[in-house]
């Protein structure tokens, strides 16, 4: 029987622990897809991405099209034969001519139970949303945004403290097995049977936009928990202190707090700077001043002179 050859778009950790896992299952790879190299650090230079590193790590052919949109971008990729293609937060919008290409057609991992959390920041916007589970979901992809039928889906529970770096570790885990698993039955001959998506439930989790993490003061203390972790390791959530930016890394709700406006702080003790919220109050933990490194509240709150008193942010006029 002939192996089944594994075309592979992706481009974070997330997708490269998928690849590790085909890699690993003994799958041959005959070209990898990921974004062009983008400048990171404060020296801005050229990186790749985790699935060009471990790619190059076991010698397998790269192709970085900044689109695919154009017969002349995609032509390289149509030209090398696959069976089928894995996807898994590749970053580009893949043509109905490269969904064509190989014969057992894309397969998409997507961080969500769907049809809750379409789009490309599901796991953000699960925990803004204070969802207590979620998933991965292998897709079958057609043309629209992840509204392809099912192929295997598994639940990942949340738990109450994780950021958004600890639920990629543990769906970018589910998704390789479950992936490997697929792939599986597709080489036997056994093609997993697959199942539309239910017409309910469906929701859209839109791009994070970094304005989108700056801490509104307004809003109760346990949705701006959830946004502290949600946009932790990126891009950080922040708000300003003393007219800087100060980005927040580790906080917890405090619902029992003296009444102030929001955004000012109401207690400085040994755990840390309680700041006002819309409803109750919120304790920073662990901060990072702009151009510093990250440090305790306790620590930021005595070499700034943090009082109560004293405002974080903007305060904003109440929804």
């Amino acid at each position: 029987m002939t192996p089944l050859r594994v075309g592979f778009a992706g481009t974070p950790a997330f997708a490269a622990e998928a690849l590790a896992a085909i890699l690993a299952a003994g799958y041959p790879v005959p070209v990898v897809l990921t974004q062009p190299d983008r400048p990171q650090g404060r020296g801005l230079r050229l990186a790749a991405s985790p699935v060009k590193a471990l790619a190059l790590r076991h010698a397998l052919p790269v192709l970085q099209p900044p689109t695919l949109r154009t017969p002349d971008a995609r032509a390289p990729a149509l030209a090398i034969p696959v069976d089928v293609l894995v996807v898994a937060a590749y970053g580009l919008i893949l043509p109905p001519e490269v969904l064509a290409w190989p014969r057992h057609g894309g397969i998409n991992i997507h961080a969500s139970k769907l049809p809750r959390w379409r789009g490309a920041a599901p796991i953000q916007r699960a925990l803004l949303a204070g969802d207590t589970a979620t998933g991965v979901t292998i897709m079958q992809m057609d043309e629209g945004l992840d509204t392809g039928p099912m192929l295997d889906v598994v639940e990942v529970p949340i738990d109450p403290r994780a950021t958004a770096g600890m639920l990629t570790t543990r769906l970018a885990a589910a998704g390789a097995e479950a992936i490997v698993r697929v792939l599986g039955r597709i080489a036997g001959g056994d093609a997993p049977p697959s199942t539309a998506q239910p017409a309910e439930g469906a929701t859209y989790a839109a791009k994070v936009g970094r304005d989108e993490a700056r801490l509104d003061w307004t809003l109760a203390a346990t949705a701006l928990d959830r946004a502290v972790r949600a946009f932790d390791p990126a891009p950080g959530a922040f708000t300003e202190f003393a007219g800087a930016p100060l980005k927040v890394w580790a906080a917890e709700p405090i619902l029992g707090a003296p009444s102030a406006p929001p955004g000012t702080v109401v207690a400085v003790g040994s755990h840390g700077i309680d700041v006002r919220c819309g409803e109750g109050a919120l304790r920073l933990v662990t901060v990072q001043p702009a151009g510093g490194k990250r440090m305790s509240a306790v620590a930021f709150a005595a070499g700034r002179a943090v009082v109560p008193g004293a405002e974080f942010g903007a305060a904003r006029r109440c929804r």
